[in-house]
């Protein structure tokens, strides 16, 4: 396994349970063409590596030399940085490999996807759905979401692989606070989350979902959620794993039982408590 971010401390590891996918000894990416390589996955809503899914296992290997090469590269960047970070960050949207996607970009977080592309949103043409068993279901822009009351929580970032970036701000409208906007029928259980890379998908049981430390988070570590990380708007879950923390976040479904979402769907539990699932003793955050 590839270490954590910059900015980020390990944290002890413990083997995956039984049929859950392990780390891989090498990336395996999709194949565009003759030579063609793409950006590598990554288990955790904003960094790590993982396995990919089933339909993807016909691509290019990326061998054991080239991986320790980009390895390599990210010290020399913590030593060089920061002029050849910004370099690094410069020519990572211009590189057909998607190798920099191995490599720190700031801010202890890395980009990944779970989808090949992922559309851009803004101002403009964002828009976030609340529906299901609801009785006012609505869309909201991304100026409705500004406009109501935001919430500031400052907490750790703890990935499943075992990195974690301490005291990270995120400061969004706290879902509770949509919830009640739309009416949230008896019948209700569950919140399902979908996203606009058209891939990622989460859940968190209706009194999960209410908790005051979870967010629709419209900004991170002090400023705007940008592309990379999830932007405009993500889901913050503060006390779970963060791959519960979906980026890119366009529905919010209230369904009457819980979905079980991607990573969920490979193997990793569905309620991801910090130190209490996924066979980790990492200490809570939150």
């Amino acid at each position: 396994m590839p270490p954590g971010p910059p900015g980020a401390t390990r944290t002890a590891t413990r083997a995956p349970p039984s049929g859950r996918p392990a780390p891989p000894h090498f990336l395996r990416i999709p194949d565009r063409g003759p030579g063609s390589l793409v950006t590598p996955r990554a288990r955790c809503s904003n960094e790590g590596v993982n396995p990919e899914p089933p339909e993807e296992r016909d691509g290019t290997p990326v061998g054991r030399r080239v991986f320790l090469g980009t390895l390599g590269l990210g010290a020399l960047g913590v030593l060089a940085a920061p002029t050849l970070q910004r370099a690094l960050e410069g020519i990572a949207g211009k590189d057909p490999t998607g190798l920099t996607g191995l490599l720190p970009n700031g801010g202890g977080f890395r980009y990944y996807s779970v989808a090949a592309s992922v559309p851009d949103k803004n101002a403009t043409d964002y828009r976030l759905t609340v529906g299901g068993l609801v009785d006012r279901p609505r869309a909201y822009t991304l100026a409705d979401l500004r406009a109501l009351p935001q919430t500031r929580l400052v907490r750790d970032v703890q990935c499943v692989t075992g990195w974690r970036v301490p005291g990270t701000p995120f400061e969004g409208v706290r879902l509770a606070d949509l919830l009640d906007a739309a009416g949230v029928r008896r019948t209700a259980r569950a919140i399902r989350f979908t996203c606009f890379d058209g891939t990622y998908s989460e859940s968190l049981t209706l009194d999960q979902a209410r908790r005051p430390d979870v967010l629709v988070a419209l900004r991170m570590q002090n400023k705007d959620i940008g592309h990379d990380h999830g932007g405009p708007v993500r889901l913050y879950v503060a006390p779970m794993y963060f791959y519960k923390s979906a980026k890119w976040l366009s529905g919010i479904t209230v369904t009457d039982r819980v979905e079980p979402g991607y990573w969920e769907k490979l193997g990793y539990d569905v309620d991801a408590w910090v130190g209490r699932s996924n066979g980790r003793t990492d200490e809570p955050t939150s």
